[in-house]
C-alpha cells in the first residue's frame, strides 16, 4: 500500500491505550487499535465504558486481565496483523491462564464463528455496536462461557459516552457524529461489519466538543463513514427517514446544518470533517463552509475511479461528469479549497482506457494528496461473491504506481501555491525531522514546519510559507493569529 498521505496512522496502529487511572479500579485492559480513525475513537468509548466497570488500562499485557484488540475488515495487511497478534496474546495466556482475549470491531463482525469455534483463539467477540454490552459479556467470561455480540444495531451512536481521550495530541481530537453506511459499493464491507446508517443527536455533538474545549482542545474532526449524509430526525435509521412524521421531516437537521450549528458555537476552534462521499455532498455545506473562517478548507472527497464504466461495478452512485461538476462547483465557491482523494487501481474488468480516465480526471482536479491502492479482493463484499478479480498483479502494480507519480506531481503544484503566503497554523507537535522546529497544518490541511522560537502547542500562528517539498510548507513564524 503506497500513498503520498497515510490515512491509516501507521504509529497508532496497535499502540496500547492508556488512560487516566481511576481510584479503586482493580483489574487490567490492555487494548490496542488496528485500521480507520472510525476504530480508534470507537476504542476511546469502549475504554469509557469499562473504566466505569472496574478496569484501569495498562500498556503491560503480562498483566492483563482483559486483552482486546480493535479490528479493521477493510485491508488484507490490517486483518493478517491482527490474526498475529492473536497468537502473541494466546502466548501469554499460557503465562496467565485466567487472561481472557477479545475480539472488537469490523473484523469480529464477520470473522465471529471462526473465531470462537474453529480456532478456539478467543473468549470474546464484540462487534462495533455492541460496545455497551461489554460488562455483561466480560462476565459472561469470567464464568467460563463464550460471549458474543455483533448484532448490528438501528440506534446505537453512543450519544451519552464521553469518550476518554487516549494518545490524543492535546489539540486536535475526534467526535463521531455518524455510524455505519448506506452506501453499498462493491468493493466495501463497512455496511456489513457497521451496519445501516443512524445519526448522532445533535445537541449530544455540541455538548461532547463542549466538553472538548473545556480541556483546551483547539481542532475537532466530525467524523463519520459518510459525514454528508448526516440526518437527524429524532433518532433512528437514515434509510427510514421517509415514514418519519411531518413534524420529524420538518425540524431535522442535516449536516450543512450541523456544521454551521458546531463552528457559530465554538468561533475559537478550528473543525475538519471526513469522510464525505460524492453524491451526498451538496453545495449547502460548501456554502457553510465559505461563511466561517473556522471550518478548514480541506475536503477528503474520494472518487476511487476516473471511469464511468468503473464507477458503476464498484456501484458508486455518481458518475465521472457529477464528480468533475461537483469538484468545479467547489472551486467556484471556495477557490482555495484543496481536495484529497482515494483511488483503486486494477479493480475488476478495468481497462487501460478505464486508468487512463482515472489519469485525466487527476489531471482535471489536481488533488493535494491521495490514499491510493491497487485492489485486493475482501471476503464478504458484493464484488468478492460476484466479480472476476482478473487485472494481473503486476499491472495493478504498473497503473498504481502511475497513479502515485501523478499525484507527487500535483501535490508539489498544490503546494507551490502556498509559498510566498501567511497561513494560520495550528501548532500540534515537533516536527520529526528537527526537534527545533514545530509542525501543524494550515487550514488546507497541509502540513507546515518552522522554528520553534517562543511559541508553543496548541497555539494559532501565522507563518509565512517559503519553501516547500511535496508533502510539506517550510517557513518562519510572524506572531500569533487572531484566533488565541
Amino acid at each position: 500500500m503506497e500513498q503520498t498521505e497515510k490515512v491509516i496512522d501507521e504509529k497508532k496502529q496497535g499502540k496500547p491505550l492508556l488512560t487516566e487511572v481511576k481510584e479503586g479500579n482493580t483489574k487490567k485492559l490492555f487494548i490496542e487499535s488496528y485500521g480507520c480513525q472510525m476504530n480508534m475513537n470507537d476504542s476511546e468509548i469502549v475504554a469509557s465504558i469499562l473504566s466505569d466497570n472496574g478496569f484501569n488500562t495498562t500498556s503491560n499485557i503480562n498483566e492483563a486481565d482483559l486483552v482486546l484488540v480493535n479490528t479493521c475488515s477493510i485491508r488484507e495487511k490490517a486483518e493478517q496483523t491482527v490474526r498475529n497478534r492473536l497468537q502473541k496474546y494466546n502466548h501469554a495466556k499460557k503465562h496467565n491462564p485466567t487472561m481472557k482475549v477479545g475480539v472488537l470491531g469490523c473484523m469480529a463482525e464477520r470473522l465471529k464463528a471462526k473465531f470462537l469455534e474453529e480456532e478456539k483463539i478467543v473468549d470474546l467477540v464484540v462487534g462495533p455496536d455492541a460496545y455497551r454490552d461489554l460488562p455483561n459479556l466480560v462476565e459472561e467470561v469470567e464464568a467460563g462461557r463464550d460471549a458474543v455480540n455483533v448484532i448490528l444495531s438501528k440506534e446505537e451512536t453512543y450519544a451519552d459516552v464521553s469518550p476518554v481521550r487516549l494518545n490524543s495530541n492535546g489539540v486536535s481530537a475526534f467526535v463521531s457524529i455518524t455510524r455505519g453506511c448506506d452506501n453499498m459499493c462493491t468493493f466495501c464491507v463497512v455496511p456489513f461489519t457497521r451496519g445501516r446508517e443512524r445519526s448522532r443527536d445533535p445537541q449530544s455533538i455540541i455538548e461532547e466538543i463542549r466538553s472538548m474545549q473545556e480541556k483546551n482542545f483547539k481542532e475537532i474532526t466530525l467524523l463519520g463513514q459518510n459525514v454528508d449524509s448526516y440526518l437527524w430526525y429524532g433518532g433512528g435509521l437514515k434509510k427510514d427517514f421517509k415514514n418519519a412524521s411531518e413534524m420529524a421531516k420538518a425540524t431535522a437537521v442535516d449536516f450543512a446544518q450541523l456544521l454551521d450549528m458546531c463552528a457559530t458555537e465554538f468561533p475559537k476552534m478550528r473543525f475538519r470533517f471526513s469522510t464525505s462521499n460524492p453524491q451526498d455532498m451538496t453545495l449547502d455545506v460548501i456554502h457553510v463552509m465559505a461563511k466561517h473562517k473556522n471550518i478548514c478548507k480541506y475536503i477528503h472527497l474520494p472518487v476511487q475511479s476516473g471511469s464511468n464504466n468503473m464507477l458503476k461495478a464498484m456501484n458508486r452512485l455518481h458518475t465521472r461528469e457529477e464528480y468533475i461538476e461537483l469538484v468545479e462547483n467547489i472551486y467556484k465557491i471556495i477557490p482555495e479549497m484543496n481536495l484529497s482523494q482515494d483511488m483503486i487501481a486494477g479493480f475488476c474488468g478495468e481497462t487501460e482506457e478505464d486508468h487512463q480516465d482515472t489519469l485525466d480526471l487527476m489531471e482535471k482536479v489536481k488533488y493535494s494528496f491521495g490514499f491510493m491502492f491497487a485492489y485486493s479482493e475482501r471476503p464478504g463484499t458484493l464484488a468478492a461473491k460476484k466479480m472476476e478479480d482478473d487485472v494481473p498483479l503486476a499491472v495493478k502494480k504498473r497503473r498504481l504506481q502511475e497513479i502515485i507519480n501523478l499525484q507527487q506531481e500535483h501535490s508539489l503544484f498544490r503546494a507551490k501555491e502556498h509559498v510566498g503566503k501567511i497561513q494560520e497554523v495550528l501548532i500540534e507537535g515537533t516536527s520529526k525531522k528537527n526537534e527545533n522546529e514545530w509542525k501543524g497544518r494550515n487550514t488546507q490541511n497541509t502540513v507546515v514546519v518552522f522554528p520553534k522560537e517562543h511559541y508553543k502547542m496548541g497555539d494559532f500562528v501565522n507563518v509565512k510559507i517559503e519553501d516547500c517539498t511535496s508533502t510539506t510548507l517550510k517557513g518562519t513564524a510572524v506572531g500569533y493569529s487572531d484566533n488565541n
